[in-house]
């Protein structure tokens, strides 16, 4: 019986970590478009799941002193998903960027530190923000984060002001 339980209990594990594993296959909706030629691009891709991502970002935080509203924020985040792509061309950011607008992302921020691009955009429902696509540019790396949840524009200004104010 105890061997069953044991059994059991790694296929359950086996089950809720598979989604940890590293891919390279793109994970994002624009990028699994088979039809687009990605010119040499290659991708690493990984979808974090919450349930295992939520303690250990509430303790990184916490030990690094964060208020109360930031460790609430990290509750409201129901998915991420990180997609690293090498040899990336302009061109296909351009394109990224086009798939965004028609598919109703408004760009929120666009920041420029040390030679590498951030942009920022959500994807509004009424004033709940579902879902933030943070991309980061730093010559031929290209960076996507993938954050769903259900935050309002409080939220986010909270975020970002509690960013700066750590320089």
């Amino acid at each position: 019986m105890k061997t069953l339980k044991n059994v059991f209990l790694i296929a359950c594990a086996m089950f809720l970590l598979q989604s940890c594993v590293v891919s390279h296959r793109p994970n994002m909706d624009f990028f699994s478009n088979s039809d687009y030629d990605f010119k040499g691009a290659r991708f690493e891709s990984v979808n974090v799941p919450m349930f295992l991502a939520k303690p250990f970002i509430k303790k990184a935080l916490k030990e690094k002193g964060e208020d109360e509203e930031l460790l609430n924020l990290v509750n409201k985040v129901s998915k991420i998903k990180v997609l690293t792509v090498e040899n990336g061309d302009p061109a296909m950011l351009k394109d990224y960027a086009t798939y965004l607008n028609k598919n109703n992302y408004e760009d929120w921020a666009s920041i420029k530190h040390d030679g590498d691009n951030v942009n920022i955009r959500v994807k509004q429902n009424g004033e709940m923000i579902k879902n933030m696509l943070i991309t980061v540019n730093s010559d031929k790396e290209l960076v996507f984060v993938d954050v769903r949840g259900s935050f309002t524009a409080d939220d986010i200004a909270k975020m970002i002001s509690s960013a700066t104010d750590k320089k």
